[in-house]
């Protein structure tokens, strides 16, 4: 495991649509906040033509928040490269071992919420 490496959520590709839907347009995906449940779920339903790697788009994966993104990311096979899907959160995918795995690094100064 990486070092610090801390969990986050898990999350689960859907085609149906479920509560609390918050779009995204600018990465073209709808999601469900992960901190509604106790278990850190986030439901989320990629629209179509979304440009994400199909291993993103159907199977789930946990997210972890790391402190460093780019050294969390060293030596694995970079499926979506490090974008911001909010302020102050920066994100990737890595696969492992044929799993996708997000990567989480959060600016606490700014996304106190989180």
């Amino acid at each position: 495991m990486i070092r610090g490496a801390r969990f986050n959520h898990i999350g689960i590709p859907t085609q149906d649509g479920f509560e609390g839907e918050i779009d995204l347009p600018h990465l073209q995906i709808t999601v469900s906040d992960h901190q509604d449940n106790p278990f850190g779920i986030q439901w989320q339903r990629y629209w179509e033509g979304a440009p994400y790697p199909d291993l993103v788009k159907t199977v789930p994966h946990v997210a972890f928040e790391v402190d460093d993104l780019e050294a969390a990311m060293a030596d694995h096979k970079v499926l979506i490269a490090p974008n911001s899907p909010s302020k102050g959160v920066r994100v990737a995918f890595v696969e492992v071992r044929g799993a996708p795995v997000e990567l989480m690094e959060i600016d606490r100064t700014l996304r106190p919420d989180l």
